[in-house]
This record gives C-alpha cells, structure tokens and sequence, in this order.
C-alpha cells in the first residue's frame, strides 16, 4: 500500500466515523433505531447523494482503489460483530415458549420463503447475473427477505419495556429461531454460489463435522474459561488475545469451507459459555471498538455500492415497491397468522409481525455476501438496502400505533399454567386506585433516601389513600450493545429494584414503607417519560432531587428543568441540606400562583404530622403592596381545624433585600418552602433570580414548587377528614 493511499484511507475513516455520528444523533431525535442514521450515513457518502451532488470530490475522497482496504476493515468489523450477537444470543430465549415461537416461524417462514420464490421467478431474468442459478438466486432472496436483525429487535423490545411480557420473550424466541434458520439458508445458499449443485455436498458435509467438532470438543475447551473467570472474575490481556485468536480462526475455517467468514465468528459465540459475567466483560471490551470504528466503515463500504440512482424508471420503482410489499407481507402476515392459530390475542400477534419485519444491520451483511458472490446484481442490492430501511424505520411508528406507548412495558408476563387469552392484564403500574400520589424520580437509590422521606411525609396521613412512587428510569446509552440485551437489561432492572428496596426498608416510621411502590422501566429519554407517567398515573405532585450546590449562570437545565417545563402536574424541587427532622417550615409568601403551591405542600405536612410548626414569612420591600393570599387559599386557610391553625405563625416584614430576610429567617428550620415566582422573572428553564439565590444561600433544606394544576387537590379532602376527625374527638 502506498503510503498516500494510507493517508487517503485513514481520512475516509474520520469522515466516515464522523457522519455515523452526525446521523446517529440525528435519528436518535425521531426516536429511530440508530443503526438508521448509520446506514443512512454510508448511503450518503456513496454515489447516491455525495457522488451525486459532488462527484469530483467524490472520486477524489473515495477513489476505486482506497475501496478494497475499507472492504478489509468492513470484514475485520463484521467477524468481530457476528461474534457478538452469537455471544449475545442466549439459550433462554429458546426456553419457555419455544413451542409456541418455532410454530409461529416456522409457518411464518413458509409464506416468507413461498413469497420470496415467487417474486424470485419474476426477477431471476430481469436483475440476475446469466451465470447464476436460479437456485443460489432464490435463496438469497428468501435469507434476505425473511431476516430478523436480532441486535436490533432486542434494542427495541428494551427501549419499549417489552423484556418482561409475554410478547418480548416471545418475539425474542422467534427471531432467534428464525435467525437460525435464515442463516443455515444463506450458508446453503454460498455453498451453492460457491462450488455448484454437486460440490455443494462437500460443504455441507464439512460444515456438519466443524458444527459437531465445535459443540463437543470446543464447547468443553471452553468451559474451561468459564471456570478460570469464576475463579479471578476478569480476563487479563492474554485470554482475551485467545479468545480474538479464536475467533479469527474458525471465521478463517468456515470461509476455508467453502460457506463465509461471519459464520465461523457466529458459532465461536453461540458455543461461548453464558456466565453473565464473562460475556458482559468480553462484550464489553470488544463492541466498543467494533460498533464505533468497524461498523461504520462497513455502512460506508455498504453506501458505495448502493447507487438508488440506479431505480431510475417508474418499471424498477414498481418493482422495488413489489419487493418490498412481498418482504413485509412475508414476514407479517406468516407471523400474524401463525400467532393467531396459537391462541395469540389480535393486538400482539400483529406487534409480532412487526418486530419481526425489524431488518437492519442483519440484512445488509446478507446482501453484501450475495452482492459479493455475484448472485444478486447491483440494482437489486440498491432495491433490498432500500428495504431492510424501510422496515426497520416503520417498526417503532408502527408499535406505538398498535400500543400506546405508555401502555407499552406495563404488561406482566403470565405462569405457564394461565390461558393464553389472560396476558392483557394490567395497563397502569398498580391494580388499586390511589385518590394521592406522588411520582418520585430517583436516580441514585443510595444517596436520595431524604427525598423519599419527604415524599412520604407529604403524602401520608392515614386519613387520604396515597400512595409514593419512587421512579427510576435506566437510561441505555448505546445502540445495538451488549447493555440493551434483555438479558443484561433485566440484570440491571432487578438491581435497581434490589436498592429501591433497600432503600424504602430504611424509611422511618416503618409503617409507612407499605405505602411506596417503586416503578422502574428502561428509558430513552427521562424526563418526557416522567412527565408521561405522571399524567397516565395519575400523580398529583413529581417530587425531583436536585443535588448542585448552585444554580450555574441562573439557569436550571439538565433533566430537572426539563421535568419542569414539560410535567403537566405540580413539580416540586428539593434540595436536601442533610436535614433529617421536619418539625419547624418556613414559607416565604409573595402571592401569586407558585407560592400558593408552597404554602398548600406546607398545610398538608403541617396536618399529617402533629409535631410540626409552620412560619408563613410575607415580606415586602419599601413602596411595595402588601401581598395577599387568593381568595381560593383564604378559604382554604379559614377551613383548617383548630389544632392545626393554632401551630402557624403569620409574620409581616418590611426589608430592603427580601432574599436576605428568607436566608436569616431559614436558620431556625428545618425545611423552607418557597414558590418559583414569575414577579421576581421567571423564564424558561430557570427559577427566577431570587429562587436561584435562595437555592444558594437557603441554610435549610429546600423545597421549590412550580404550581400547573388546582392546588386545592394537594388538601381539599384531608381538610374533610382532619375537620371530621377533630369534632368526632371534641364530642
């Protein structure tokens, strides 16, 4: 290699890792698999939009002769990425409902397959090569068209909470039953592309011996490992350099066989020991490199072999529609059908045949396979990318059409012994009705025990059903990764769990720990899915942490000032200062709308908890109106029982600085509660200036309240029942 052609090859890299992750975020925002945008990146660096727009800069940036290094990258990435969903592929997805699953591909896979034939009989002699058989052609056809990108599909199942019902596990079994069928139809269909009908047997035969060899002999050499891994709990430098040497080696047999190099990478990873512990570590250490750097040079190389510019008529685009109609009708109504005659209720089974159109990344390393044999011409590889595109972008859309997206992940999987019409269960996080609840987003189980305490005080009386909710929504960072398998997920869902248990465990009194119910889901994005929640609940108050010493630059942003500007409930934000008791409250009031919301929070804590005192601090400033509670919170206020008015301190200062005032006033309690107030400018995403700098200063702990509904709900039917509970005492 010249050493121009080195320097041309590693800036094509840049541009290519570059616009992966230009277009990875792009459809990160539309809520896209984010192996779209990279697909849909390597297309735009090819001769579809860049050669097209600019194709002098084109040649010179991608020149013919750069395009065999990045094709040998593009394959070092595709062994590596193989490995990976072997490794990741695990047995207990062929568990449980393995019956219902291989019935449903297998008849699913039937009309795919019959399909695929058909429409391989119309193109056979419009968009194949003469040398190429009408068999290898049909096969890779059928292998196209009936893939599931199984990586892909368990993102999505993930990000929709689906790992835990009846229709995850079962999409999760079928496209790993039909994954493997698929694959063995590809490798018979190399095999014949290869050496022919009658050499054919040959591969065949070799094939079963190394798959026989690999699952005796190589299973128990590695079985081994698992053992050294339980012993030292990680794998040093030189075990991991095996198990790659490993990997490059039976990639190298299979190829050498006469089938490809991916499969021989695929199967060391389905023979790999499933010690959740040693596939986390080697995934981890090797998909890094392999989905940031590899892949996309594979997109790139993808992207320079589909030209969409060559469906250049209305004939070929109508054929290209045909394709792809008989690749999602393949795949759906097969998977529908057969779902149905299962016993499958109307709305899975079709959410079934969706997941299973999901095509991706999978599809295109069937396509470059059979682009590179020759069998598929490159018009029809353009027409099969266009379709792996469109119905891996139509899965999500169409999920959220079927389930509404907050109903999506609340289900239960039911016992093996329950009916198969029974999985409808529930459709909101709790069977019973709460009349108060508040929606707690914890993200540190560990260091936020103060806010559900809190939560608990201003939600229990004993008298009101309530309920708290601690919230605790796992962000994936990744696509396609080792972490947003179901497996891994479901790993980390009931580690959360285990330290939101921990947590309300330590709640004092301990009769209040059976009133908190956390709810944990995997999310893509927090902050709208809090909000979303709190609606679906219903919450009458989000109780956030907010755990910065200071506001910076007078702007609250992150998932706090998010929640605070989308929540369509009360938001309240509490600044712990390590203040464990809450028996002395101060409320700064200026009237207007947030202040009320402060003032209600600290009338509902003053009458659950008998022990408690509350200062209402009016402080004006000179030539100022005094302020004056809205007739809605006097009546409120002329409502309380005597028991509770009588431990409330009305207090009326004239100052200069209001903000100093509160400070000195905030030394002598335990907890302040104070408005964000629009009189004191309020913008988008900040407290205003002076709750910015009680939030410094405030040598209490803090609670800041955004008011958005009536306020009257906080407190309207515990005046009832406070008022009844203290004349049944006086009579």
């Amino acid at each position: 290699m010249h050493i121009d052609t080195v320097i041309l090859v590693l800036i094509e890299v840049l541009i290519v890792i570059g616009m992966s992750c230009l277009m990875r975020l792009a459809f990160l925002r539309i809520k896209q698999p984010l192996v779209i945008g990279e697909i849909v990146a390597g297309i735009t660096l090819g001769p579809s939009l860049f050669g097209w727009v600019a194709p002098n800069l084109a040649a010179t940036l991608f020149p013919p002769e750069t395009v065999p290094f990045l094709n040998v990258l593009s394959q070092v990435g595709l062994i590596f990425f193989m490995f990976l969903i072997g490794l990741e592929l695990d047995i207990k997805y062929l568990r449980g409902k393995k019956n219902v699953a291989i019935f449903t591909v297998a008849i699913s896979a039937l009309v795919a397959f019959a399909l695929a034939t058909l429409l391989a009989l119309l193109l056979y002699p419009l968009l194949s090569h003469g040398n190429v058989s009408f068999t290898a052609f049909a096969l890779f056809l059928a292998s196209a068209t009936s893939i599931t990108a199984f990586p892909v599909l368990a993102r999505i199942i993930t990000d929709k909470n689906f790992q835990p019902t009846y229709l995850g596990t079962l999409a999760l079994t079928s496209a790993a039953v039909n994954d493997l069928i698929a694959w063995c139809l590809l490798a018979l269909g190399i095999a014949i592309a290869r050496e022919g009908s009658i050499g054919t047997w040959h591969t065949i035969i070799a094939s079963l011996l190394y798959i026989g060899f690999m699952m005796t002999v190589g299973r128990t050499f590695l079985k081994r490992l698992a053992i050294y891994y339980r012993r030292t709990k990680h794998l040093n430098q030189l075990v991991l350099a095996l198990i790659y040497m490993g990997v490059v080696a039976s990639a190298l047999i299979t190829e050498l066989i006469g089938i490809h190099l991916i499969f021989g990478a695929f199967l060391l990873g389905t023979i790999m020991p499933k010690n959740a512990g040693l596939v986390r570590e080697i995934a981890r250490k090797t998909e890094d490199f392999v989905l940031r750097f590899l892949l996309p040079v594979f997109f790139a190389y993808s992207g320079l072999r589909t030209e969409i510019g060559l469906v250049n008529r209305p004939e070929l685009w109508l054929l290209c529609g045909l394709v792809l109609f008989v690749a999602i009708a393949g795949k759906y109504l097969g998977t529908y059908v057969a779902a149905r005659f299962s016993g499958i209720e109307k709305r899975e089974a079709s959410a079934l045949g969706w997941l299973m159109n999901t095509r991706g990344l999978t599809e295109l390393i069937v396509l470059n396979i059979g682009l590179s044999l020759g069998v598929i011409t490159p018009l029809l590889f353009t027409m099969l990318v266009i379709v792996a595109l469109v119905t891996t972008f139509m899965t999500s859309p169409l999920l959220e059409w079927i389930y509404a997206s907050m109903v999506i992940g609340l289900h239960v999987v039911e016992k093996e012994d329950e009916p198969e019409a029974s999985r409808e269960i529930i459709a909101t996080v709790d069977s019973y009705d709460q009349s108060y609840r508040i929606l707690v987003p914890v993200a540190n189980p560990s260091t936020q025990k103060g806010l559900v305490q809190l939560a608990v005080a201003i939600a229990l009386n004993y008298q009101q059903p309530t309920a708290v909710h601690p919230l605790s929504l796992i962000e994936l960072s990744e696509d396609y990764a080792f972490e947003s398998t179901p497996v891994e997920t479901n790993r980390l869902i009931e580690e959360r769990r285990q330290q939101l248990e921990e947590l309300i465990d330590t709640l004092e009194p301990p009769s209040t720990r059976s009133y908190v119910h956390p709810i944990i889901r995997i999310s893509s994005n927090v902050a709208q899915e809090t909000a979303e929640i709190a609606e679906l609940e219903p919450a009458d108050l989000i109780l956030v942490g907010w755990h910065r010493p200071a506001f910076s630059n007078n702007r609250l942003g992150g998932r706090v000032g998010q929640i605070l500007t989308t929540a369509t409930v009360d938001v309240a934000v509490f600044i712990d200062r390590g203040k464990v008791r809450l028996e002395n409250l101060l409320v700064p009031y200026s009237a207007n709308i947030h202040d009320d919301l402060a003032l209600i929070l600290a009338l509902r804590l003053l009458i659950n908890r008998d022990t408690c005192l509350l200062k209402i601090l009016q402080v004006v400033s000179e030539n100022r109106v005094k302020n004056e509670m809205s007739y809605e919170l006097h009546k409120m206020m002329e409502q309380l029982p005597q028991s509770v008015s009588d431990r409330i301190d009305i207090q009326r200062i004239e100052a200069s600085e209001p903000i100093q005032a509160v400070v000195k006033a905030s030394e002598r309690v335990d907890l302040t509660i104070a408005g964000t107030s629009r009189a004191w400018g309020i913008e988008r995403q900040t407290l205003g200036r002076y709750t910015d700098e009680l939030a410094i200063q405030c040598r209490s702990s803090l609670l800041i309240t955004r008011r958005y509904s009536q306020v009257s709900s906080h407190l309207a039917s515990v005046l009832a029942d406070a008022n009844t509970h203290e004349s049944a005492l006086r009579g």
